[in-house]
């Protein structure tokens, strides 16, 4: 599996196969990438009905190093859920020894529904091609296939496959599929962030114990009103060029100002001196 940019210059978690969305009595595994260092990683999760356990406490089989069956790194950890329930519902996401955490997390759907959507679970870089599949739990040709964001349709298909080039931030938004007579699946947020280097770090914690946040909006990405919303925010969005970018421009400046500073310091500090050597001159012309 080729790491995406996203993965080349940070911790991060991965999902394979790359979708947030299961059908009961599936499975998928989940790998820890780390190109930094060699940090000893753990899988977490969170779920409404067991809270936060790490990976082989209860749920999931454990890997490493060779072992691991997705990810390129012997430094990550993987697991693996064989067979999946709508237990597993929940926030999973990587964390060290220490208490440091992975620069995302993925919020995992097992859905009941006879329809789901397969759809990019990383941020995709501006300029990429995304491509989302609509799948029903039972397989027909006959089906057609409709796809929509943020509950407008967008376009139909009738190999429930639809391919969104040179995607840009406008693209970004919850999309969903549905099948006539069949169904329609929940929601799975499409990240488009610019530049080559990203985090969309979101905490467990934002999750309470039955499913959803604080605002109300369950895992599905439906509020209690059954209207669909934006995903949980993230705790912090970093381009690293940009970032560079910043610090070269702004480095001299900085040098500039601390240079001024000193100059002025010890120009008030001469003319302090200079002026107690005339007091003492005249207190000595006065004796």
């Amino acid at each position: 599996m080729q790491l995406p940019p996203f993965c080349l210059m940070l911790s991060c978690l991965q999902v394979s196969p790359d979708q947030s969305q299961f059908f009961r009595y599936h499975s998928f595994s989940l790998s820890c990438e780390d190109q930094l260092n060699g940090t000893d990683w753990m899988l977490k999760r969170k779920t409404s009905g067991s809270g936060v356990r790490d990976c082989g406490s209860g749920w999931g089989t454990t890997a490493s190093g060779a072992s691991c069956t997705v990810g390129t790194t012997a430094s990550g950890a993987c697991c693996t859920v064989g067979t999946t329930y709508p237990s597993d519902t929940g926030m999973y996401w990587c964390e060290s020894g220490d208490g440091r955490r992975s620069n995302n997390s993925i919020e995992i759907t097992i859905t009941d529904r006879p329809v789901l959507l397969k759809c990019p679970v990383l941020p995709l870089s501006e300029g990429s091609d995304a491509t989302l599949h609509c799948q029903a739990e039972s397989l027909s040709s006959d089906h057609t296939f409709h796809f929509q964001r943020d509950g407008l349709f967008v376009a139909s298909s009738r190999t429930g496959e639809m391919t969104i080039r040179r995607v840009s931030k406008s693209d970004e938004g919850l999309y969903s599929c549905s099948i006539p007579e069949v169904g329609e699946s929940v929601g799975s947020w499409l990240t488009v962030e610019e530049g080559d280097s990203f985090w969309n770090f979101t905490l467990p914690e934002e999750f309470t114990g039955n499913g959803t946040d604080r605002n109300g909006t369950d895992r599905n990405g439906t509020d209690r009103n059954g209207s669909s919303s934006a995903p949980p925010a993230a705790s912090c969005q970093v381009s690293v060029p940009r970032l560079m970018c910043h610090l070269v421009v702004g480095t001299p400046f900085l040098l500039s100002t601390i240079l001024l500073g000193l100059i002025y310091r010890d120009r008030n500090r001469a003319a302090r001196t200079d002026a107690q050597r005339r007091g003492s001159k005249d207190v000595v012309m006065e004796i």
